[in-house]
């Protein structure tokens, strides 16, 4: 499972992001991709974000199940 949350970022970015992932809520986008997929399009939110704010929670194996990446914050 796969969340990104985005602030004050161009719309653009969240129709790019709703081609895989499921928008629950302004700015909330969850679903499960691949790690590849997970990759790219985390780089994508990077580079299209600018001076919005992006964090990505998705699953790992490590103790607390999780990992996070955060552009911004």
């Amino acid at each position: 499972m796969t969340v990104i949350v985005v602030a004050a970022c161009p719309v653009g970015l969240r129709g790019h992001l709703t081609r895989w992932l499921l928008e629950i809520s302004p700015g909330v986008f969850v679903g499960k991709v691949s790690a590849r997929v997970r990759g790219l399009m985390w780089q994508r939110v990077t580079e299209m974000a600018m001076t919005g704010r992006a964090i990505m929670v998705y699953g790992a194996d490590n103790e607390q199940g999780l990992a996070f990446a955060v552009h911004s914050h």
